[in-house]
């Protein structure tokens, strides 16, 4: 399996992406190359300048999954400069990838690519159910149900690694940490017990708890009115609250899969009186989300799915209006 370049050091980051896709890569990884000891660094789905957090570290092993290059690029290259060995594993816009021999990359943006997928493409397919989960998790059932099929799962036990994909998921959303049922990093330590996601399923309280959160909140995001349509797509306004902020991209991968022809856009108020947006492209044409996001201020994501954490109140109109003109 391709590493960075090791020196001799005991300190060690794994620095993942609070959802589904970031947490299931990162078990992959450690089911198959364990780091005891080293120090978790996660957050909210959102939260995605996490290398900023590594600081007067050198000659570290720092392992990076479903967190955006392009967002972390000046401290990767801090990072780098104090001989730093850096294994980067996403499928976000990566921007100009830095030339260094301490940085091991595999960016892959394909539309219908995850983290997770490329990681088990790394390991061989070693712990396929894991990366089938977090496909499901990223909105991938296409691609999550070949893999399935491609392992003689059974329906139910197919069925059950969408729902782990769908909850971990669910659970990354939020403004912070405190509108999330568990932080990223402890449902991580829970996943940590458990070699086979089927027994995860069946056996574990963190996923009792969020099963019942979720279903609480869907009931209140199901009964919201569309905001805004125009052709096939569509659009919904949340109020500042927290199920409105947990449930928004789990809503908005059920309201894309609903409607494959059409492009979504969640607008969730926050308390600041600025906007959080998600917007997903058509699933039939899955293209342009991350470009349509990245015009805005604290845009970013990737071709299929992307968001906006802070949209100013008076940019909504020139928002729906690219919105629109993206996905005519």
């Amino acid at each position: 399996m391709p590493f960075a370049k090791k020196h001799t050091t005991t300190e060690r980051y794994d620095v993942f992406n609070g959802d589904a896709d970031g947490i299931c890569a990162l078990h992959q990884l450690r089911l198959a190359d364990p780091a005891p000891g080293a120090e978790l660094i996660s957050g909210v789905k959102r939260d995605i300048s996490l290398l900023s957090r590594i600081q007067d570290v050198q000659s570290a092993h720092i392992t990076v999954l479903d967190v955006s290059m392009h967002s972390n690029m000046e401290p990767l290259q801090r990072l780098l400069a104090a001989e730093n060995n850096v294994l980067y594993i996403d499928h976000h816009f990566a921007g100009d990838i830095p030339q260094s021999p301490y940085l091991t990359h595999h960016i892959d943006p394909a539309p219908e690519q995850c983290t997770s997928l490329i990681v088990d493409r790394l390991l061989n397919g070693r712990f396929r159910q894991w990366a089938i989960c977090a496909a499901f998790g990223d909105n991938l059932h296409a691609v999550a149900g070949a893999a399935a099929a491609d392992l003689s799962l059974t329906e139910l036990e197919t069925s059950k690694l969408r729902e782990i994909g769908e909850l971990l998921n669910y659970n990354g959303y939020g403004a912070d940490l405190q509108d999330l049922y568990f932080p990223p990093a402890n449902l991580y330590r829970d996943i940590q017990e458990y070699d086979n996601p089927l027994d995860f399923h069946e056996q574990s309280e963190y996923l009792k708890t969020l099963r019942m959160g979720f279903d609480n909140d869907m009931n209140l995001a199901l009964s919201q009115q569309v905001f805004d349509s125009t052709g096939r797509n569509r659009m919904y306004r949340f109020p500042d609250s927290p199920w409105a902020r947990r449930i928004s991209g789990v809503f908005a991968n059920h309201k894309a899969r609903e409607n494959p022809g059409g492009a979504h856009a969640l607008i969730t108020e926050n308390n600041d009186g600025s906007l959080r947006v998600s917007v997903r492209a058509p699933l039939d044409d899955r293209r342009d989300a991350d470009k349509l996001c990245r015009a805005f201020p604290s845009g970013g994501g990737r071709a299929a799915a992307a968001g906006i954490n802070c949209l100013p109140m008076d940019m909504l109109n020139s928002f729906t209006e690219a919105f629109n003109n993206a996905y005519r």
